[in-house]
């Protein structure tokens, strides 16, 4: 198995506490992913954040296919992180850190994305389709939060 890495940055004009509230409601997730991936929430009624929370997702992750993926929250510190672990899905591996920092002008916000593909070996040969589709997709949600928070 190979782990991959994806890291991103923001910056975003607001406070750690509002930051906080938008993350950490499931269902604001699909206002920041990308339309083609025709993100769905499909936990009835998820309940505020809490370590072991069970979410259920679906995603279109090709023309005319859609997954199913589960994830667990194994970790919350509010306001300053949380975690969510693929539990089911089409990643052999997903390990996703949410980080916020107070920083002067707003509140920083770090993703550390750590994922392995699946079918190793096989799966490798897709890697550079997959990582240049999850760059995309954190792209668009990039432009996305700096459109309803703006920039610090």
């Amino acid at each position: 198995m190979t782990l991959h890495r994806l890291h991103r940055t923001q910056t975003l004009a607001v406070d750690r506490d509002t930051a906080w509230a938008f993350f950490s409601d499931p269902l604001n997730l699909a206002a920041i992913t990308p339309p083609w991936l025709d993100f769905r929430v499909t936990t009835p009624s998820p309940a505020p954040m809490y370590a072991g929370q069970i979410l259920t997702y679906t995603v279109r992750a090709l023309p005319g296919v859609r997954v199913g993926w589960v994830t667990e929250i194994t970790h919350v510190r509010e306001p300053d992180f949380f975690v969510d672990e693929q539990r089911l899905g089409p990643y052999r591996l997903w390990h996703h850190q949410h980080r916020f920092r107070s920083v002067p002008g707003g509140t920083e916000m770090e993703d550390e994305v750590h994922y392995a593909l699946p079918f190793w070996p096989l799966g490798e040969a897709v890697r550079g389709m997959v990582a240049s589709r999850l760059e995309a997709i954190f792209d668009y949600r990039w432009q996305a939060l700096a459109g309803m928070f703006g920039p610090a």
